[in-house]
């Protein structure tokens, strides 16, 4: 009797496991199917994105390359900007970058370091972090009506060039000082420990040792900040760019032209499309290049100092 109790005692318990098992492997297949449908609408998504970029810079390249000439770059705009070319364009366009940059990458990087390495946790902390996301997600036109209304009237700058540099540098900052923080973040304890125990005061290990560790992450907010204020339109539209004018700029306080207000004002103003849409094109491709090829020049200096900084 008691063999046949302890034999039955098995047989439930081999049901009772095998019942487990089953229902494990049921569990394990229902999660591998879901993995596969949402790692298929990811994938889906991922090809949506790049097809339709894809589309848009083949439609750029297709209208654009038959207007491009050493002309079309070299020429000022003429006849209501239906001939001539884009040279006070991209001077325009490469003050007001690269004046922002020169503003905002030292605000954003001193601002990342202190929230970084000096700021105690606190109220005063968590405001300036609130006030840090809260521009970031800021639309541009925004920051060109505070442009308008700060820099150009208040402070009597006018249309200008340093009008709108400071309202790109404004509008950039939160990039920088997000992307800088973030590297600061990923470089060890351990390094800055190690700098204390060898004697280096605080300021000593940040500039020596935590700085030149977090140089690629940090020209990579440059990177992106860059990018973004190369291809504003709103933010310069009431600060620093017109519609046409007849000489470059020869001082901060004179307006320019941009390549992105200059597709704006042929989108909105042009009559005749067989005309302008070619010019739009041609003023978009040109504008890409004049990105990308910053870019790539911010990308290979990063590259550089972070296999100097691996040797």
């Amino acid at each position: 009797m008691q063999n046949t109790s302890v034999l039955e005692e098995m047989n439930v318990l081999s049901a009772e496991e095998s019942q487990k098992i089953k229902s494990f492997h049921k569990t394990k297949k229902s999660r591998q199917i879901r993995e596969k449908i949402v790692f298929f609408l990811l994938r889906g998504a991922a090809f949506v994105n790049v097809l339709v970029l894809l589309s848009l810079v083949f439609y750029i390249v297709w209208n654009g390359s038959s207007i491009l000439s050493w002309n079309f770059l070299t020429e000022s705009p003429r006849e209501m900007m239906t001939k001539g070319g884009l040279w006070p364009c991209i001077v325009g366009t490469f003050l007001l970058a690269f004046g922002a940059m020169v503003i905002a990458l030292p605000f954003g990087v001193g601002c990342a370091i202190w929230l970084k390495e000096y700021a105690n946790d606190g109220k005063l902390k968590n405001i300036i972090r609130l006030a840090v996301a809260n521009l970031a997600g800021v639309p541009s036109i925004v920051f060109g009506l505070f442009g308008l209304a700060f820099f150009v009237t208040i402070c009597g700058m006018g249309v200008s060039v340093l009008a709108g540099v400071l309202t790109l540098a404004v509008m950039s900052l939160p990039i920088i000082i997000n992307t800088v923080e973030e590297t600061l973040s990923q470089v060890p304890d351990s390094w800055r420990e190690s700098s204390y125990a060898l004697g280096a005061t605080k300021s000593q290990t940040i500039f020596r040792v935590v700085l030149p560790a977090a140089l690629p992450g940090l020209l990579t907010g440059a990177i992106l900040a860059l990018a973004r204020a190369a291809g504003e339109t709103s933010a310069i539209m009431f600060t620093a760019a017109v519609i046409s004018t007849p000489h470059l700029p020869d001082s901060p306080l004179s307006a320019v032209m941009s390549l992105p207000y200059h597709i704006y004002v042929l989108a909105t103003t042009g009559t005749d499309p067989d005309v302008v849409v070619p010019i739009q094109a041609g003023t978009a491709l040109v504008l890409l290049i004049l990105i990308l090829g910053m870019n790539l020049g911010a990308i290979v200096l990063r590259d550089k100092t972070a296999k100097k900084l691996k040797h």
